[in-house]
């Protein structure tokens, strides 16, 4: 390989904490100290869905990527739609 960048993830507003490929390989989701998940489309690198959780402190795929699993410092976890955006 040539060892560069073929996409960047840009919009957050604080530090990552994590980030992840969906099962399929087609979204990246990420975490972020800016109490967001973003939901990314890969290929494009556009956000798809923007997911307001407050003092996130991970994000996770389903193993079969139909959900996507919050956790906050609050002691909450959100299920979400990756299709939709909206908490479950």
């Amino acid at each position: 390989g040539s060892g560069r960048c073929i996409r960047t993830f840009a919009g957050h507003s604080g530090a990552l904490l994590s980030a992840a490929f969906s099962p399929n390989g087609g979204l990246v989701l990420t975490a972020a100290t800016d109490g967001t998940a973003r939901l990314w489309r890969t290929h494009a690198g556009t956000c798809l869905h923007v997911l307001a959780v407050g003092q996130l402190a991970s994000a996770a795929f389903s193993p079969d990527g139909a959900r996507v699993l919050t956790a906050s410092t609050d002691g909450t976890a959100k299920l979400w739609s990756p299709d939709s955006g909206e908490c479950l």
